[in-house]
């Protein structure tokens, strides 16, 4: 607490010197006592002090010394007591800048570190361990509101708060009706506030704050006692201080973890679709999701010919670097057509059309996928490739089952069902640069394509053959 001492004031030479000489017109003897009655100035016989009266000098309402005179010495009172207010506010002033100035710099410090960390749990840990070094705790914590359940989810904490406690949800609890209000709270007797939610942790005095952001709040920070102890407003300042750091620094790490999960889910699908696709994908307002499901889809399958003979006339290095360069090309087809690339089976490829991303017209994009890796193989700038890639393709359409399948070590996007094994069977008994297609891929493009009728086909694992047809091209 800011104080002026009368010894110390009047020990400043202008002030003394001003006494002196208020002293000397007023032509009577003047003396200053301090409270405890020592003489700071003047001398007096007790006979002298005996016809003399005593005036205070005020410091606001407190009364910090005296001044013994003649009814002439309640002017030097008064000026004395204007002087020490006076020196009590610049004090306060200089006392307030320098707060201010801790204040700034302390958040300005933190600022730094906050905005060097992106890590969601690292910012709301760094955030606890700040409050609770500033001021006096012992526990704290900072939990994030999950909109979807109306409930808050603990971040960090330190002290007792680590305990494991239930879910609190909104508008339950100090913490639950503070997010409602959005004002921050010093509650110094805790257990007689009826929000309160008891639970292991014992505790008497509690600051809660908001971490608002500009779209509204999203999560709260408490620190709290397990002793009764007053917080005071400059407490309540500094916390919010916090929280307000905090919420931005929350903010931009849960967009940054956003940020990497949207990255993640891009980089695994810009394997399989093109990246018209993918943004199309990302931008869409339900999750995407890789689990198993059940699409109505159109799949193809292409392999080149005698493509094991043709290897035994290159060295391996060179037929990779061919193999390379053409499905480069094939994927390029496949993307452009809006497919998505399943697998690659050595020579053989495998797409399929109307998964991750629905098409409306699945099959027609798969003729025209078909008939176009067939014309770009004749374009490639390899005369080799030109002159021994010579694939068949099979296509068939249908429900199946589309999704991530395999172990949790390793997962493949992939589709399942028998339209796959009818692709599968379609392009093994394709001739080279010949287009199969089934029933169902017939009946919706027969007015789009000119195809010719092959036959019927036994599938493996069918009992009923399977209507073929060849898209003429």
């Amino acid at each position: 607490m800011v104080t002026i001492s009368l010894k110390k004031l009047l020990n400043k030479k202008d002030v003394l010197s001003l006494i002196k000489e208020m002293s000397a017109v007023m032509e009577t003897p003047i003396l200053i006592q301090d409270t405890q009655g020592r003489f700071l100035f003047g001398e007096a016989t007790q006979q002298e002090l005996d016809s003399l009266e005593n005036y205070p000098v005020k410091l606001a309402d407190d009364i910090i010394g005296w001044i013994t005179g003649n009814k002439k010495a309640i002017s030097l009172a008064s000026l004395l007591s204007y002087i020490a207010n006076k020196e009590l506010q610049e004090k306060m002033l200089a006392r307030e800048t320098l707060d201010k100035y801790k204040e700034i710099n302390m958040l300005y410090n933190i600022s730094g570190r906050l905005t060097a960390c992106l890590d969601l749990k690292q910012v709301a840990n760094l955030i606890i361990d700040e409050a609770t070094r500033l001021i006096k705790a012992t526990s704290g914590s900072l939990m994030l509101l999950n909109p979807d359940k109306g409930e808050f989810e603990l971040i960090a904490a330190i002290g007792q708060e680590y305990d494991p406690k239930a879910p609190l949800a909104l508008g339950k609890g100090i913490a639950g009706n503070l997010i409602l209000t959005g004002k921050a709270e010093i509650i110094n007797n805790v257990q007689a506030d009826l929000r309160f939610v008891e639970g292991k942790n014992q505790i008497y005095s509690l600051i809660c704050a908001p971490l608002q952001t500009k779209d509204g709040i999203i999560g709260v920070i408490n620190i709290s006692h397990q002793e009764p102890i007053n917080y005071t407003a400059a407490d309540l300042k500094l916390l919010t201080a916090l929280a307000s750091q905090a919420a931005s620094a929350i903010e931009n790490a849960i967009l940054h973890e956003q940020k990497l999960k949207e990255e993640r889910i891009k980089s695994n699908l810009e394997r399989y679709v093109s990246a018209k696709v993918v943004e199309a994908i990302l931008e869409e307002k339900d999750d995407f999701s890789f689990e198993p499901a059940k699409r109505d889809i159109a799949i193809l399958f292409s392999d080149i010919r005698n493509f094991t003979t043709k290897c035994e006339e290159l060295p391996p290095e060179l037929i990779v670097e061919y193999l390379n360069e053409y499905f480069t090309h094939m994927v390029d087809v496949i993307f452009s057509y809006g497919g998505t690339v399943n697998k690659f089976v050595g020579d053989m490829i495998v797409a399929m059309f109307g998964a991750p991303s629905r098409l409306v017209y699945s099959e027609q994009g798969a003729i025209k996928t078909a008939i176009e890796m067939q014309r770009r193989i004749k374009e490639i700038p390899v005369p080799w490739i030109r002159q021994n890639f010579i694939t068949g393709i099979g296509i068939s359409s249908g429900e199946v089952i589309v999704g991530n399948v395999g172990s949790p070590q390793h997962m493949d996007y992939t589709a399942i069902g028998d339209k796959v094994n009818i692709a599968s069977r379609l392009q093994s008994i394709a001739k080279g640069e010949q287009i199969l297609v089934c029933r169902s891929v017939y009946e919706v493009t027969y007015n789009l394509f000119d195809f010719k009728e092959v036959g019927t086909v036994q599938v493996k694992g069918k009992k009923k053959p399977v209507d073929v047809f060849e898209v003429v091209y």
